[in-house]
């Protein structure tokens, strides 16, 4: 990031996941948010949003001028704690200030540079005494251990999302610190950098953590970066997909069974949570899972203990839960496949991964990465096979590529040169390339004309002309698209495409 560009607190702390934290800080704890700006020095304590709760003690204590000072000189030392301690300016802490008031700081890192703080406060610990305070409001909210360390997990999250915000916005230098790869991952795009700074926060703690993207993105990637990078790194991260079962095999894997339990169960079996213990266990496409399971799971992340099939004695784990899933779990919430209170429990911090087609820079050093990988070594695209792979829009994503790359590695035998022939013919076709929009000075209704029939005709080739798909994406009833096709001849052109 520049040293000096300036930063918009009051767009930062408008974004979505910014303002539903504050909003939640205060709603639960009546909990004040503010910021400490670095490249300004400047700090902003925390304060209440709405005017019915009243004034917060933060806000109390900054009504004089003797108060501004002393809560400047806690800002500064602040600062001075993530500037002097790099190993731990990516985590966030708890804080007394002059006033004896409590409060978290989570540190907003971009490239790993340290850009500002999000402060939530003040409060005072369950147990502290209130003799000796220099501050007298209505507000003076009591927060356990375990609720405080709630709170740091929100604000970790909140700081993650302005993280994230400025790096998709090229708010960030082109310098050495942008990142080319983390761990298995690859990919040096905006959204790339978003996604590392965000699992750069979430390695630091033990928040579940809900991994959603297309399939083919590298969720178990992202996954396994998340425990190997966190202080669980030394114990075992265990994977299940939990569409690979049924309902009855899957609770079995999960939860084990003891002798006897059903036909078959010839001996005592552990469960996977159990092989988990003190380790990370990965739940791929969570949204699979049956809703008895999603029960029996929920437990689990509440207290920490289930009951093994044909088992009547509780067992007790410490686990990290990271889930998976390909598929729209608030709309599954809605229509009551997938229980709410387990969302909301999974759903602590989410990662989205971006598709291929959302980060095309990226395509370049992927292509670079699997050849080495597949033995391509020596081996590059010819200019017409780069081209037609940019014109892709890739619904397999990573995977798809990966596998693109293999067959033309196999296929390309002795030749340095990988021709475009030797590309799949559903590559080939799917890039086929799309009109031009009319040149400068040509009439708008036909450059709009010209750019919906672009987007209808992608959309088809990404569902395979399947027009109910198409259509959803679109955000288009499947009777308006399916009149759009044939005003656009794009039926014709499946056609001609499917004889080639």
């Amino acid at each position: 990031m520049s040293e000096h560009a300036k930063l918009d607190w009051n767009q930062l702390l408008g974004l979505h996941v910014v303002r539903k934290v504050a909003k939640l800080a205060e709603r639960r704890w009546k909990l004040g948010f503010g910021y400490i700006d670095a490249a300004r020095a400047h700090v902003v304590a925390p304060k209440l949003s709405r005017q019915i709760v009243g004034r917060g003690p933060c806000q109390v204590l900054q009504e004089t001028s003797q108060g501004r000072s002393r809560c400047a000189d806690h800002a500064s030392k602040l600062l001075a704690h993530f500037a002097t301690q790099p190993q731990l300016r990516s985590q966030s802490i708890t804080s007394s200030c002059h006033a004896d008031l409590h409060e978290v700081a989570a540190p907003i890192l971009v490239d790993g540079v340290f850009v500002g703080a999000l402060l939530c406060g003040g409060y005072l610990l369950e147990e502290q005494d209130e003799t000796g305070l220099d501050v007298g409001t209505d507000h003076l909210p009591r927060l356990s251990e375990r609720e405080v360390s709630f709170v740091q997990d929100l604000v970790e999250e909140a700081a993650a999302e302005i993280a994230g915000f400025l790096v998709a916005e090229g708010m960030v230098a082109a310098t050495s610190h942008a990142r080319d790869r983390y761990e298995g991952i690859i990919g040096a795009s905006p959204p790339m950098q978003a996604m590392y700074s965000l699992i750069d926060r979430v390695v630091h703690s033990d928040s579940t953590v809900l991994i959603t993207g297309e399939n083919g993105t590298g969720k178990e990637l992202v996954a396994k970066a998340i425990h190997y990078g966190s202080a669980r790194r030394d114990q075992r991260f265990v994977v299940q997909n939990c569409s690979a079962f049924n309902d009855n095999l899957l609770d079995s894997e999960l939860f084990g069974h003891k002798r006897g339990a059903f036909t078959g169960a010839v001996s005592d079996k552990k469960g996977l949570f159990e092989v988990a213990d003190q380790g990370t266990f990965f739940l791929d496409e969570i949204g699979d899972m049956s809703p008895s399971l999603q029960v029996k799971v929920l437990r689990v992340l509440q207290e920490g203990t289930f009951t093994p099939v044909g088992d009547t004695n509780t067992r007790h784990v410490d686990v990290r839960i990271v889930a998976a899933t390909n598929r729209d779990l608030r709309a599954m919430v809605e229509d009551g496949s997938f229980r709410e209170d387990l969302f909301y429990r999974i759903h602590v911090i989410n990662i989205a991964l971006p598709p291929l087609r959302q980060r095309a820079d990226d395509l370049e050093i992927l292509v670079r990465h699997f050849l080495i990988k597949h033995e391509g070594t020596g081996k590059r695209l010819s200019p017409e096979c780069l081209a037609l792979m940019r014109a892709y829009t890739w619904p397999g994503n990573v995977r798809e590529l990966e596998n693109e790359i293999e067959r033309l590695v196999v296929l390309s035998g002795s030749s340095p040169i990988l021709a475009a022939e030797l590309l799949s013919d559903r590559l080939r076709k799917g890039a086929a390339p799309t009109r031009t929009l009319p040149a400068p000075g040509g009439s708008l209704p036909d450059a709009v004309k010209e750019l919906e029939r672009r987007m209808i005709r992608q959309a088809l080739i990404e569902h395979d002309w399947n027009k109910t798909r198409a259509a959803a994406q679109l955000q288009v009833s499947r009777r308006n698209l399916i009149r759009l096709v044939q005003k656009y001849e794009l039926d014709d052109e499946r056609d001609q495409s499917l004889l080639a």
